[in-house]
């Protein structure tokens, strides 16, 4: 099978999974997104097969996760969860369904822009990698202080760079003690599923279970479909308006720059500061929720281009979290031998175009055409229990390939340890990624390790 054939079909296997996984309420992105995109390397896909994989997840995930959003008032994931209160508003008017339609659309938008202008400033940022692969380790070191700092929990997140550095390797040199070699994927695994694993954790304990029980089920009212386009297809620029496509393409190009920054940030901080300057609820709600989810798409998508042209190693949030396997899954691909290393701007192009065609062709006019439907039958027929299940295996497959059960007690170890840092003292996952990454160089400068 050619690789183009290939990178078609894993597009669609991407974009299929990811729309239906984006349906699922508080379907974390690196919990979700790192597994399955480890599962395609480790199975020897071409790289540029695995990149149109992962483009494809991008896209799709981030345009069905407005769908319990918009509908339902539950946040997709994380990113969605700044565009809550302006969801709400519109399910009081009764047209939760025009919130969705402008929030999807505003996602066509956002990654039509910030893929081009991604690769471009990439490119021009590539004239500095020399200067980023010779001082790697300080440079994780310093952007694991600014990002804990920004993290929920600031100062304590900063004070326990490093301690969790000091575990991170101590587990290392455990682990090379009994395998002979170091583990990597089991580390970010860990990380990955820390939070998701924290809510097993929590529910299990007799004194932390008071505070996840609910004492009778939750209600939602989904107002009925109305369809306002003929055909199967709609197309987006018509679903906006004139205002709502400047704003979202003005929002897209400017965040498209700021790889370095919290996508959950930039989203709240361009849908706040374009919303503050428009009259009438209802315009401003539509308004702010096309620019906030043309936002997630250009920061997911700025966010892993940006980086991995330009540098090949994880210097933003996203390539510290749902793109972390783009740049480190030994032992295929390590920060020394990734897709960085082993893609061409052409390659990263075509196939990243070929991602983000296939991915929207799938997911835009599902939700569009069927987000009601899916929707009450994820919540009636879909338990929860299995999916965070499903995940947990995935994982434990991965990391045993990785380790045996060497590789499976690091994981759950970090999990343990970085989910209850998360959910307790706002150690964000990013955070921890960089820790993780800047590890070696802390502990070596520190103790000599």
């Amino acid at each position: 099978m050619s690789t183009l054939l290939i990178s078609i079909v894993l597009s669609i296997v991407g974009g299929v999974l990811f729309t239906l996984i984006g349906l699922i309420s508080g379907s974390d992105e690196t919990a979700t997104m790192v597994p399955f995109t480890l599962l395609v390397i480790l199975l020897g896909a071409p790289p540029v097969a695995v990149f149109s994989f992962f483009m494809a997840a991008v896209i799709s995930k981030h345009l069905s996760h407005a769908a319990p959003t918009a509908l339902m008032g539950i946040p997709g994931d994380t990113m969605m969860v700044p565009m809550l209160d302006y969801a709400e508003t519109l399910r009081k008017l009764g047209v939760p369904h025009i919130a969705l339609r402008k929030m999807i659309s505003g996602g066509i938008i956002g990654a039509l822009i910030a893929f081009p202008v991604a690769l471009l400033f990439a490119q021009f940022l590539g004239q500095f990698a020399d200067f980023f692969e010779t001082y790697t380790g300080v440079i994780f070191a310093v952007a694991a202080v600014i990002i804990a700092y920004f993290s929920k929990g600031k100062w304590v997140s900063v004070l326990l760079i490093i301690p969790f550095a000091f575990l991170i390797q101590g587990l290392n040199l455990v682990s090379f003690e009994v395998l002979d070699k170091n583990l990597s994927i089991s580390f970010f695994l860990g990380i990955a599923i820390g939070p998701m694993f924290s809510d097993i954790l929590i529910a299990l304990s007799s004194t932390a279970r008071k505070s996840v029980t609910r004492a009778e089920p939750q209600d939602y009212n989904l107002a009925p479909e109305i369809k306002s386009w003929s055909g199967y297809f709609p197309n987006p620029f018509r679903i906006l308006t004139g205002l709502q496509k400047v704003a979202g393409s003005i929002a897209a190009f400017i965040t498209s720059f700021t790889f370095t920054f919290s996508p959950t940030g930039m989203t709240a901080l361009m849908g706040e500061l374009i919303g503050s300057k428009i009259k009438g609820t209802y315009k401003k709600a539509t308004t702010t929720l096309s620019v906030m989810n043309g936002v997630t798409e250009s920061t997911y998508i700025a966010e892993t281009l940006i980086p991995l042209i330009a540098f090949g190693l994880p210097l933003s949030p996203m390539a510290l979290g749902p793109a972390a396997a783009l740049f480190n899954a030994p032992p295929v691909f390590s920060v020394d031998h990734n897709l960085h290393h082993l893609m061409s701007m052409g390659d990263f192009f075509v196939y990243g175009l070929i991602g983000l065609i296939v991915g929207a062709f799938i997911a835009y006019p599902f939700i569009m055409n069927f987000s009601r439907k899916a929707t009450v039958f994820i919540m009636k027929c879909i338990s929860q229990e299995a999916i965070i299940g499903m995940f947990i295996g995935i994982v434990c497959v991965i990391a045993y390939y990785e380790g045996q059960v060497t590789g499976l007690l690091v994981t759950f170890t970090i999990a343990t340890v970085g989910g209850l840092l998360n959910r307790i003292l706002g150690v964000g996952s990013g955070a921890q990624f960089m820790i993780y990454y800047g590890s070696s160089w802390m502990m070596a400068v520190l103790i000599g390790l």
